[in-house]
């Protein structure tokens, strides 16, 4: 519309709401039905507010560091049998492959040698005892048996550490220290649950001791990065429901990256709350962030939003006319605007006209 016709349109209503030579300046203004159908302005009855979903972001699918574990190898050796295959579900402590060591067997060695030791340190110290109670040694034999029986124990403490850290288990060593019969080939297992994502070793190959063997992700639980504008770091909803677009997973915000990275992108970081399964780690998605400040947000036609002063106005109509309420416009889309503010269901908002309400609002010095 041209500066003539809202001139026009605007002293028209001056003259068809102020039949006196006062102006209405206030947020409050009085209209006449008659006034109303004169000017063709017609209104519209407010029913419910919607969330509003907010803007689509590209994000990327990351698995969290603590959810993957890499099995690594203990010590140097053969890989004889491989277990598990690639893409596999496993549970915690599932075999996952066959290693032939001879650094195995000389700490299996070790145990059972410590192990010996700390029965016949354990034996002397029950004989010196005896024979300290009848009186035929002194106490002091009593006190070096118990003292050499003790570094026996931790000898057999320190060569079972030594057999748990290469991944034998406790019952397993218990057994080995039992029956004292040596294995060959030392079995690696899953520390968790999850899904073999890559095998790094073959059958028949030689690994030196810490060479990765093969990598488990647990995928139960996943991040979303979102990449925002950096110019919309404060628009978001800190408590709001991020929806992953074509897929039934959602996410809840967790953190904001604190550099601008290329493009004048922030990283928003969210956790995936449900349909974790819907999603594998390193696909792209398309996330919708909820933005602040949007719940209770009324959708509306462009043309009933008007601006004074930078601040945005809808005209809500009264028992006497009409009422100049301040609303934050929080999203906009083709011929509709969602604004928030103080408005309730039945509320009736103009929404034609708007230039003739605007100028009997403010009088002819206040058009913008």
């Amino acid at each position: 519309m041209n500066f003539s016709i809202r001139r026009a349109l605007g002293a028209f209503a001056l003259l068809c709401l102020a039949p006196s030579s006062v102006l209405y300046a206030a947020d409050t203004f009085p209209v006449t039905a008659a006034q109303m159908k004169a000017l063709g302005i017609t209104v519209q009855r407010l029913d419910r507010p919607v969330d509003i979903r907010g803007p689509i972001y590209p994000a990327r699918v990351v698995l969290p560091l603590q959810q993957e574990q890499v099995i690594s190898a203990p010590m140097a050796g053969l890989v004889d049998q491989l277990l598990v295959d690639e893409h596999q579900t496993i549970v915690r402590g599932q075999p996952l492959l066959h290693l032939n060591s001879p650094e195995y067997g000389e700490q299996q060695l070790r145990a059972l040698e410590a192990a010996s030791k700390s029965r016949l340190a354990q034996a002397a110290v029950v004989r010196e005892r005896k024979l300290f109670a009848e009186g035929i040694i002194p106490q002091r034999r009593v006190f070096e048996a118990e003292a050499a029986a003790s570094d026996a124990q931790a000898r057999v403490r320190q060569a079972s550490g030594a057999l748990r850290l290469a991944g034998v288990d406790g019952a397993a060593i218990a057994q080995l220290i039992q029956s004292g019969v040596l294995k060959d080939a030392l079995v690696l297992h899953s520390k968790g649950a999850g899904v073999v994502v890559s095998i790094e070793a073959k059958p028949g190959q030689r690994v030196a001791a810490a060479d990765p063997l093969i990598r488990v992700a647990d995928m139960s639980r996943l991040w979303l990065d979102i990449q925002i504008p950096a110019e919309r770091a404060n628009a978001w909803a800190r408590n709001g429901q991020i929806v992953v677009v074509g897929r039934k997973a959602t996410a809840k915000p967790l953190s904001l990256g604190a550099v601008v990275g290329e493009g004048q992108m922030l990283i928003l970081r969210a956790e995936v709350t449900s349909g974790a399964d819907q999603l594998r780690p390193g696909e792209f998605v398309q996330a919708q962030v909820p933005l602040a400040g949007t719940r209770g947000a009324w959708t509306l036609p462009l043309a009933a939003v008007v601006r004074q002063g930078g601040q945005a106005y809808v005209f809500v109509r009264t028992a006497q006319g009409f009422v100049a309420q301040p609303v934050e416009v929080v999203a906009s889309s083709g011929p509709s605007v969602s604004v928030a503010g103080p408005l309730k269901a039945g509320d009736q908002i103009a929404i034609s006209s708007v230039i003739a309400l605007k100028a009997a609002w403010l009088g002819e010095s206040g058009g913008e």
